[in-house]
């Protein structure tokens, strides 16, 4: 046994009788390993703080260099107002500037603009049109474009492609003009094509005449024939020939995409909804394109009889259930009901009976299936007008209620939220109250200004619900006083009356509070 006064590894300075005693080998290898470790340690310690040294350097210059992008700091309600002056059934809820909010586009009549400028300066008579984009965030004026008088329609949001320039094309006077929605500035302006006044919506079609552009498709209508024309969609200029349909007094339209990719322009009459082959209109038109056919549906057509019958019946209105992609169900209002057709098949998937719609129909998500469903306002006479919900997959009803109605009131709105259903808005009384009210001067009043338009809308993704109103003289082009007002959805919450449909056991705090913790979303 070894004595503990012997020397040990913990202990190499030790002699024994004043001898040095050498190590062996395997003890030499691991001191050589033990001495190595110390120094590789301090320099990896070196070097990783050297490395975060120059990191954290970087973010804090660069923090200083490209600081965050401020949120637009936006006002909560504010309202334009404009005296003798007129103005129209239009407004477009659009990107006109380069923050992230929502701002509105509006047409006025008046012998001077939102900023003064005259309708000289644009060598133009007086009183004249001024085509305004007006800024979500305050109500101020972005731009301006005087116009010559007189107004018969616009239409904006449509185009989507990066190559096209503008995006609101206005029917005015004898004119066609194409203006670009950020600056106003008038990219195009044609003398508006021969015959009868088109109608909207304008229908954007594909590139017809080769310059990589998407084209325009006008339709126009009377008791005698309806009339298609062709535009270039980069110069406004017509392409080919008028196309004339011995079809008479069409009464709405719009363009579908089927499954296969063929184009249909679907036109309404009062005996029924047909389909229009986009191929054939440009055969018509003598224009030579290649455009997919789809060989089922043009088993009932023919040269002779080139419309396709898709929904026979005595008609009110057509419409697409979806506002982006052509290949969306379509809608159809009769004087009976209502009945969706399947968007590929072109056949009916359910049918709504109804005593008689009293205004456009509007879409919201009422379940969490993630299919629109479709708000129905129907006159049950009495003056009274019932609110029904369908569902959008069967056709069901999902909730109804029976509202006295009011005169003029807007088509109902909906505004989606975060937890994938809408908020849905009416108009109308109940139990001798009315459905919305506004508040002013901390005094509330009903709303009995003539409404030209309103839109429930989300200004900012996520964050920014609220309503944009338009009102003025009870005659459309006469004139008054005009009143452009914004509206957060929120803001009349806390002085606004709780009106319970149906049995509810919340109070009316709880329900005041459960609307303010909504989050609203883009669908």
């Amino acid at each position: 046994m070894e004595s503990t006064e012997h020397p040990t590894e913990a202990d190499p300075l030790r002699r024994e009788d004043g001898a040095e005693t050498a190590p062996s080998a395997s003890e030499q290898r691991e001191n050589s390993k033990n001495v190595g470790v110390p120094k590789r340690t301090h320099w990896r310690t070196a070097i990783f703080f050297l490395s975060l040294f120059i990191c954290l350097t970087i973010v804090f210059a660069f923090s200083f260099i490209l600081p965050c992008p401020v949120r637009a700091q936006y006002l909560k309600t504010w309202n334009r107002t404009f005296s003798e002056a007129a103005t129209y059934d239009f407004l477009a809820v659009e990107h006109a500037s380069s923050d992230k909010m929502l701002d509105i586009l509006f047409v006025l009549k008046n012998t001077e603009g939102a900023n003064n400028l005259s309708c000289a300066s644009g060598g133009l008579s007086s009183p004249c049109l001024f085509f305004i984009g007006v800024d979500g965030t305050d109500g101020e004026t972005l731009w301006e474009r005087p116009l010559e008088a007189e107004f018969h329609w616009a239409q904006c949001g449509q185009q989507k492609e990066p190559e096209k320039s503008w995006h609101c094309l206005v029917a005015h006077a004898y004119n066609l003009t194409a203006i670009d929605k950020y600056t106003g500035k008038i990219i195009w302006q044609q003398p508006q094509p021969t015959g009868l006044q088109s109608s909207l919506p304008f229908l954007t079609v594909p590139d017809l005449d080769g310059d990589e552009v998407s084209d325009v498709l006008l339709v126009a209508s009377d008791s005698t024939q309806t009339q298609l024309v062709l535009l270039s969609g980069k110069t406004g200029v017509q392409i080919g020939f008028t196309v004339v349909l011995d079809f008479t007094d069409t009464a709405s339209h719009l363009l579908h995409r089927t499954k296969g990719g063929s184009y249909y322009v679907v036109l309404q009459k009062d005996t029924g909804v047909y389909g229009l082959a986009l191929w054939r209109i440009a055969a018509k038109a003598k224009l030579k394109v290649e455009l997919k056919k789809d060989a089922h549906l043009e088993k009932n057509a023919s040269d002779s009889a080139p419309l396709i019958p898709i929904f026979e019946f005595n008609g009110v209105s057509v419409l697409q259930t979806k506002k982006k992609g052509d290949t969306s169900d379509m809608l159809v209002v009769t004087s009976s009901g209502v009945v969706l057709i399947d968007g590929n098949k072109l056949q009916p998937r359910w049918r709504f009976n109804t005593s008689a719609v009293v205004s456009e129909l509007s879409f919201g998500h009422f379940n969490k299936d993630e299919i629109l469903d479709v708000v129905v306002e129907d006159n049950i006479g009495n003056n009274t007008k019932r609110v029904v919900i369908l569902d959008g997959k069967s056709g069901g009803v999902l909730w109804e209620v029976d509202l006295l109605a009011v005169a003029n009131s807007p088509r109902p709105g909906s505004v989606y939220t975060a937890k994938s259903i809408s908020v849905f808005m009416f108009w109308g009384i109940i139990r001798g109250k009315p459905a919305i009210q506004r508040f002013q001067k901390k005094k509330k009043r009903h709303i009995f200004d003539y409404i030209l338009w309103i839109s429930a809308t989300l200004l900012e993704l996520g964050r920014h619900a609220a309503y944009i109103l338009l009102t003025g003289p009870q005659v459309e082009g006469a004139n008054g006083t005009v009143v452009l007002t914004k509206r957060k959805l929120k803001e009349d919450v806390p002085s606004s009356n709780v009106l319970r449909i149906g049995s509810v056991d919340e109070s009316n705090e709880v329900i005041k509070e459960a609307f303010n913790r909504l989050r609203f979303s883009s669908q």
